[in-house]
């Protein structure tokens, strides 16, 4: 059942001190108020200046202002957030946050190593996830949506309004007059998620009124299958070696295959294939009979080529 923000704030226990990422708007807004209230003193907020609006200076104006009436430290972090080729804006501006969140974990000096984030994600935010993954065709990862909290490169993330819908965190801050600042990108509808905001969440609102609930409920399934998966992975790698010998890996069913060289490939290198790469992977596999018989095949930013009786991956 979605939550109110309170309720979502009294379950709320990470590990202090906490910095919220906040980016001026709505949701971030009602977050890192509701973390200085209940922590006062243990509470900082980092603001990422993308780059890529002409708005992003008055966003960061408007972040220090307030932070300054709240009495709250803000580190502002500026990066670069243009996309590359074939590299949506929406993850490239993704990519570039957490790789400076990451960073934080080793400032020191000036301003204390940051080890705990919290992000304002939402119950919305959750659904669109899940509506992306279905598009995409994503596997139980992609169904799994956004974890509540997670551990990346020495700093741990929570995302505590998962299951608080975007209408009630905007009525708690109009309730308390609290400002906020509008992102002019949000109604841009060339963005994917911006179309599903606009036009596919009224529909379900009206279809499924409680589509955020079954949807939730849905990810954690998926969430808990993958877990399931990965720990059969994590046994048939101890059989399959790393690298991987082929003639361990064609001892296993084909599902068992994928599943076990997906788990090697994102634990390994964190690279993630298509299922047109794994499908061709395996056929290829399954075809390696003889010893001339040679494996070399793009898988993510990189190849995945057979080297005498085991299967090797590397970016050139």
């Amino acid at each position: 059942m979605t939550a109110t923000l309170a309720k979502a704030m009294a379950a709320f226990s990470p590990t202090l001190p906490l910095a919220v990422a906040y980016s001026g708007g709505a949701d971030s807004t009602a977050l890192l108020v509701a973390c200085h209230e209940k922590w006062p003193g243990q509470v900082s907020a980092i603001h990422v200046h993308h780059g890529i609006q002409s708005a992003a200076d008055d966003f960061e104006a408007h972040c220090r202002s307030f932070c300054a009436q709240l009495s709250v430290p803000l580190l502002v972090q500026h990066v670069n957030g243009r996309h590359l080729p074939g590299q949506s804006p929406e993850e490239a501006a993704r990519l570039a946050r957490y790789k400076s969140f990451s960073a934080l974990e080793q400032e020191g000096n000036a301003w204390p190593a940051i080890k705990n984030i919290a992000i304002a994600q939402h119950a919305d935010d959750q659904v669109e996830t899940i509506l992306l993954a279905l598009s995409r065709g994503g596997g139980l990862p992609g169904l799994s949506a956004m974890p509540a909290s997670w551990v990346r490169l020495g700093v741990s993330y929570y995302r505590p309004l998962l299951n608080v819908r975007s209408s009630c965190i905007k009525s708690w801050l109009l309730e308390r007059q609290f400002a906020w600042v509008e992102d002019p990108s949000n109604q841009d509808e060339k963005f994917t998620r911006n179309r599903i905001r606009a036009r596919l969440l009224p529909a379900l609102e009206a279809t499924f009124p409680q589509f955020r609930d079954t949807f939730a409920r849905s990810a954690a399934h998926a969430a808990q299958a993958q877990i399931v998966l990965d720990e059969v992975a994590e046994q048939d790698s101890q059989q399959l070696g790393s690298p991987p010998s082929i003639a361990s890996v064609q001892g296993l069913s084909r599902a068992r295959q994928a599943n076990a060289l997906r788990y090697w490939l994102r634990q390994t290198y964190s690279a993630v294939p298509s299922t047109a790469q794994m499908n061709e992977l395996l056929d290829q596999i399954e075809a390696c009979t003889t010893r001339g018989h040679k494996i070399r095949i793009k898988v993510a930013l990189g190849f995945v080529e057979r080297r005498g009786a085991h299967l090797h991956w590397y970016n050139p």
